[in-house]
């Protein structure tokens, strides 16, 4: 065989390990895998720079990495609104760090993140998640200034389970107040594909998270519906088979009669995963749910009063996907 046959067959053959590795790190841990996917799109960490690496808790999961935009990359200036946000993976997997690319979108936009963890089973169940996200919140009421943020205008975001998290800890105001902090001083919730009445469990996480808490209905977010709550944003995608569009749909009328008037936006075509991948550089092509969160975030962070976020109109799609 020539010397060229036998570098095609080379090339060939690191072709087909190449892959196999990237299938298998997808499969191990695809959010890892999308954020260095992100961040050698972006060419580095560039347009952030961390701020603070800590722990808000005894246990290794309860760590927090503070992100803020690279000196010069945005006009605003310290004290910045803080953007708290926390991971999804089931209450069963996930780490902050593997988000960072939601700090490399939105950090150098005027904003602070602040990317939390919490316990997860099987160490622990219902309420650690929640009482975690109170700690986190903790910390950033204690830390935040000192940090360059403006713990006076935080928003609370959230993708699956950390959706959940985030709507409960605006709804429910028990948690927050087990840190002697209020929920109506939130300045917003962003739920990205969010479980929001899912009682009965009828899966794998929601039984081993959710399964002995004594109350079992008060574990969902939509029974703490109210009025005079944070604003939320509800995001959902319309092929989401794994957290349905009715959650976000159910949640947004369950407030809009509780009297905090809000609307689920869903995004047609768009899963599950897809909804956060549109958020690192590998598919920010398709910039809808961006479009959706800048002007939320800009309105309820302004300087001004807290105020609700405009309200988008209820599509026949919507409505349908609710009933």
């Amino acid at each position: 065989m020539s010397w060229l046959g036998w570098l095609l067959i080379t090339v060939l053959l690191l072709g087909v390990l190449g892959y196999a590795a990237y299938r298998q790190a997808l499969s191990a841990n695809a959010v890892a895998v999308l954020n260095g996917a992100d961040k050698l799109l972006r060419g580095g960490d560039g347009p952030i720079r961390l701020v603070a690496a800590e722990r808000y808790g005894p246990d290794p999961a309860q760590k927090i990495e503070m992100f803020l935009p690279a000196a010069g990359s945005v006009a605003a200036k310290p004290p910045l609104p803080v953007l708290v946000f926390i991971h999804g993976g089931g209450w069963s997997a996930g780490d902050p760090h593997d988000y960072t690319f939601i700090a490399r979108t939105l950090a150098p936009r005027g904003y602070a993140v602040v990317l939390a963890g919490y316990r997860l089973f099987p160490a622990e169940r219902f309420p650690a998640m929640l009482e975690d996200g109170a700690g986190a919140l903790r910390w950033v009421a204690d830390n935040a200034a000192a940090h360059g943020g403006d713990p006076a205008r935080v928003v609370v975001m959230g993708h699956s389970a950390g959706a959940y998290n985030a709507a409960m800890l605006a709804l429910d105001r028990r948690w927050l107040a087990q840190q002697r902090l209020s929920a109506d001083h939130l300045r917003g919730v962003v739920a990205l594909a969010g479980p929001f009445d899912f009682f009965p469990f009828d899966t794998e996480a929601t039984i081993n998270s959710f399964g002995e808490a004594g109350d079992a209905e008060a574990t969902q977010p939509i029974a703490h519906a109210r009025a005079g709550a944070p604003p939320l944003l509800l995001i959902h995608g319309t092929a989401d088979t794994r957290v349905k569009p009715r959650n976000s749909v159910a949640l947004a009328r369950a407030l809009t009669t509780a009297g905090a008037p809000t609307h689920a936006i869903l995004l047609d075509k768009v899963t599950h995963e897809g909804l956060i991948m549109m958020f690192a550089r590998p598919f920010s092509g398709d910039a809808r749910a961006l479009d959706a969160v800048l002007p939320f975030l800009a309105q309820v962070t302004g300087p001004a009063t807290r105020s609700r976020a405009p309200a988008a109109a209820a599509s026949p799609r919507v409505q349908a996907a609710g009933r």
